[in-house]
């Protein structure tokens, strides 16, 4: 797949393609990266990407013309035809929310243009005429969608065949299917007893016993607590949907967590 990404500060991320777990998918071009400046296609000798918006008010607001002109580059260089072109995504609060699904939906497509804005905003023809999804990472802003790009490549990139060492381990991850939709389980590594400020803490018992079954029933049991306490939502939702096996339910009412 292939992901375009435009954006005015290409150089925040030649670290992020070239570190990390996840660098295995870039540079084997699982998940093929462009990088486009829109800087690079503004005229005059200040290369000016951005003016002040009509109406008044604060900030500064990215042109129109220079992001167009980097859009057609993006496609010319793609060779997608005009009835099959990679959908233009936008970073944006009022964007719909990620969520694993749609990563899910995004590491198995073909990719797509993904617009960095900064400043106030964009000019909201080029969203008009250009857009066709915005994404949001939360009720929060950004200073630019770069982070929120990472984002999405890094949990696009870690769903590839090949990227994490154990084929299995993104089938544990939180949201996932696997899970029902709720959120993981805690996890404990050596040493077996840590000598903390108030104490010793040692690992769960039946985590070091060997016996399989009780561990998996003990993660899952952990798994709806802290999906309780922390995103009933989830829990409410896998309910609902009948994804709740009976020991499920029991331990929940045994908790006073139904």
């Amino acid at each position: 797949m292939r992901f375009d990404v435009i954006t005015l500060f290409p150089e925040l991320f030649a670290p992020f393609l070239q570190h990390g777990i996840n660098r295995r998918a870039f540079e084997s071009g699982q998940v093929a990266v462009h990088l486009w400046n829109p800087r690079d296609f503004a005229e005059g000798n200040y290369r000016r990407v951005d003016d002040r918006p009509f109406g008044g008010g604060p900030g500064m607001v990215m042109m129109v013309e220079p992001l167009w002109q980097c859009l057609q580059a993006v496609r010319a260089a793609r060779n997608d035809e005009p009835d099959a072109r990679a959908p233009v995504v936008l970073f944006s609060p009022i964007g719909q929310p990620l969520n694993h699904t749609s990563v899910e939906r995004w590491s198995g497509s073909a990719g797509a243009v993904l617009v960095c804005g900064r400043y106030e905003g964009i000019d909201q023809r080029f969203i008009d005429t250009c857009v066709d999804l915005q994404i949001s990472l939360g009720d929060f802003v950004l200073s630019g969608g770069e982070i929120a790009a990472m984002a999405l490549l890094d949990a696009v990139a870690r769903l590839q065949p090949g990227v994490l060492t154990d084929e299995g381990s993104h089938q544990q991850d939180s949201f996932n299917p696997a899970l029902d939709g709720l959120l993981d389980s805690p996890h404990h590594t050596r040493p077996e007893v840590w000598q903390g400020p108030n104490g010793p803490l040692p690992v769960p018992d039946v985590l070091t016993g060997g016996h399989h079954e009780r561990i998996a029933r003990y993660r899952r049991e952990q798994s709806l607590r802290i999906t309780a306490a922390h995103r009933p939502d989830l829990l409410a939702r896998a309910r609902e949907q009948g994804l709740l096996a009976a020991a499920d339910l029991s331990f929940l009412r045994s908790q006073g967590l139904l």
